[in-house]
């Protein structure tokens, strides 16, 4: 075989990556380490070194201490524990393989979570003298949540139990007992010493009662073609390539699926489809395309595709939604806080993102949920989570690819957490929540002219005239003509509606429980701003829960709300509904619609109480009360 030969084959071999991870001492990076040794993938000056090494700062007696191969820190040396991941390359006749070598404390879990992202087939070691510890079953836990779908258990140090094959049955029925609802798809069980090289490349004399392969050779014949997701295209646009007025691509790597030459894509958000023109790659125009290429896609329409956007099959369409569940792991040596809108990594899209809930945090070691609101480093949850745009995903375990994502912190653009998609979430499953921020540390600028000194001026109390009722109560026709009066009368005011509002400041958010508050929670905070600066502002608002309603209240102070509710019932409303809302609820058009398919809550202590039909005389009584309550004129 010429060197061309050669290099060609090699270049043909497919490539796994695997990471090991087990308890202090278990024995990682000896396994790596004699891998490496025994299929002679080390130079002479490499074993020199080691031997050497061995000798000063060895942990194995006699024996050649394999550990320091990958053991690369001075710490790591000293103390005889991995803390940073250590990546190894090798390569045999049949494979090639990229090892990721994880720490095993705790306090590491970010370290093993960054190195199981990538992997294929997680090695997890058990000394065989100790069996299932806390440790292994935590280990165990994070490769499930990982998605890795094939586990080699090594039960390792088997000299030391003089090679016992009750010893090692009684360790893999345990650890079957533990791993088996976790749902890892494929469990192997090798009996090995590492440090004297026992069924790690080549099988051994001295276990003659175990018939399986040594782990070089599960490895190399251990099949993770299928792992990916071949059947669902996924193509994140991550660079649209414009050399000139006649050629315009969109460069990418495919995610999952394949495609096809002449398949019909469609390009979301906009839903467009077209037809792929041209596969292109640097050494030229291809068929098809698959995981994990990166290619340039060309298509026979012109339609407006950026990056950010996908490409997928119009039969095979992923979760477009801004709501959904996830497992986060916190990276970040800061801990969460409550409130702070992160910016969220998915695929090739980036935009913000809010954690609305933390359902429940995971104890790694015993696996149990406890109760919690923030994060701290290395723990890991279930959250509920709102994005400021829709993003394309899948679940997690359907493909890792596209249901994977990471937050930034918007001030350091640290890398604060990682997270998996569980699935998308219904708006009447989401927490219906307005302040995102304990009330007590909202802070307002300190001007120069204080409320007094406006409120003097101007000859008005800063206030909030708040009022509520149901579509088609006349809640805008009492604000807006409550507007004209005032102003006429010299006063200073603004009128909020839900028109003027939806239509720029919470123009992305809907009309589901937790948008909805949201949206209140934005317009309460408007309200305090221009309260502060001694303006009058008349709100026009359904917001049907009294729960919101207080938050809001409390936003904007007890002393500068007043509520005036708009006491209807649903005929009268139905029969003054000037914009088809209660027509289009009932041809289920709409959802989201207090009094038709979710409740409305009257307030129990409005300020002031309107009769709707008695429309003649509200405006009178709204303005009577303003001047009786000094709000205006002072």
């Amino acid at each position: 075989m010429n060197i061309k030969e050669f290099l060609d084959q090699d270049q043909k071999k497919d490539l796994l990556r695997l990471l090991t991870a087990g308890s202090v001492d278990d024995g990682k990076s000896t396994l790596i380490g004699r891998l490496l040794f025994d299929s002679k993938k080390l130079y002479e000056d490499q074993l020199d070194a080691l031997k050497r090494d061995s000798k000063r700062e060895g942990h194995a007696g006699e024996e050649i201490d394999y550990a320091l191969l990958l053991d690369g820190l001075k710490a790591e040396r000293e103390q005889g524990i991995t803390i940073d991941v250590a990546y190894r390359y090798f390569s045999t006749a049949k494979r090639k393989f990229i090892i990721a070598d994880t720490p095993g404390h705790e306090q590491y879990t970010r370290n093993m979570v960054t190195g199981a992202s990538t992997a294929n087939l997680a090695i997890i070691l058990i000394d065989a003298r100790k069996g299932v510890i806390t440790q292994t079953r935590r280990h165990s836990f994070l490769v499930s949540l990982l998605g890795i779908k094939h586990v080699v258990l090594a039960v390792n140090k088997m000299d030391l139990m003089d090679y016992s094959q009750e010893v090692y049955d009684k360790i893999c029925k345990d650890y079957k007992d533990f791993v088996t609802p976790l749902g890892i798809p494929d469990v192997r069980f090798f009996p090995i010493s590492a440090l004297k090289g026992d069924n790690v490349v080549e099988l051994s004399s001295t276990m003659p009662w175990y018939h399986g392969k040594s782990i070089l050779e599960h490895l190399e014949s251990v099949h993770i073609t299928s792992d990916r997701n071949f059947t669902d295209l996924r193509y994140p646009v991550q660079f649209v390539v414009r050399p000139s007025l006649d050629y315009r691509g969109f460069a990418g790597e495919v995610a999952s699926g394949v495609i096809k030459k002449g398949d019909e894509v469609m390009v979301l958000p906009s839903r467009k489809t077209s037809i792929v023109k041209n596969i292109v790659t640097y050494d030229g125009n291809l068929d098809y395309a698959f995981p994990p290429q990166s290619v340039t896609i060309t298509l026979e329409d012109e339609i407006d595709v950026s990056r950010g956007d996908m490409l997928v099959h119009p039969n095979s369409i992923p979760k477009v939604e801004r709501h959904f569940e996830a497992m986060l792991v916190w990276m970040d040596e800061e801990p969460m806080k409550q409130g702070t809108q992160f910016i969220i990594k998915h695929t090739s899209q980036t935009t913000k993102a809010r954690i609305d809930e933390v359902r429940h945090l995971i104890d790694v070691n015993t696996l149990e949920k406890k109760d919690s609101s923030i994060f701290e480093l290395n723990e890991i949850g279930r959250v509920v989570i709102t994005t400021v745009k829709p993003i394309y995903f899948d679940a997690y375990k359907k493909n890792r690819q596209t249901g994977a994502f990471i937050f930034i912190d918007p001030v350091t653009h640290n890398t604060c957490a990682v997270g998996m998609i569980i699935d998308k979430l219904s708006s009447d499953e989401l927490p219906s929540r307005i302040v995102d921020i304990n009330v007590d540390d909202i802070t307002t600028g300190v001007g120069l002219i204080s409320k007094p000194e406006f409120e003097t001026r101007y000859q008005q109390k800063g206030s909030t005239i708040w009022i509520t009722g149901l579509h088609g109560s006349g809640k805008n026709q009492l604000a807006y003509t409550m507007q004209q009066s005032l102003f006429e009368m010299g006063a200073k005011v603004m009128l909020l509606d839900g028109k003027s509002v939806r239509s720029g400041l919470s123009r992305e958010l809907d009309y589901s429980p937790t948008d909805r508050a949201e949206h209140m929670r934005r317009v309460a905070h408007l309200c305090k701003l221009m309260n502060d600066q001694g303006i009058l502002v008349i709100c026009s608002f359904v917001s049907p829960d009294e729960g919101i309603r207080d938050q809001v209240k409390q936003i904007i102070g007890p002393q500068n709300f007043d509520m005036f509710y708009l006491d209807a019932d649903i005929d009268f409303c139905r029969k003054n509904d000037n914009y088809g809302i209660y027509s289009n609820a009932d041809k289920g058009n709409l959802k989201y619609i207090p009094g038709i398919d979710m409740d409305y809550q009257p307030p129990t202590s409005p300020s002031c109480r309107l009769n709707a039909a008695d429309k003649d005389r509200n405006l009178d009584i709204a303005l009577e009360y303003l001047a009786v309550n000094k709000i205006f004129p002072l």
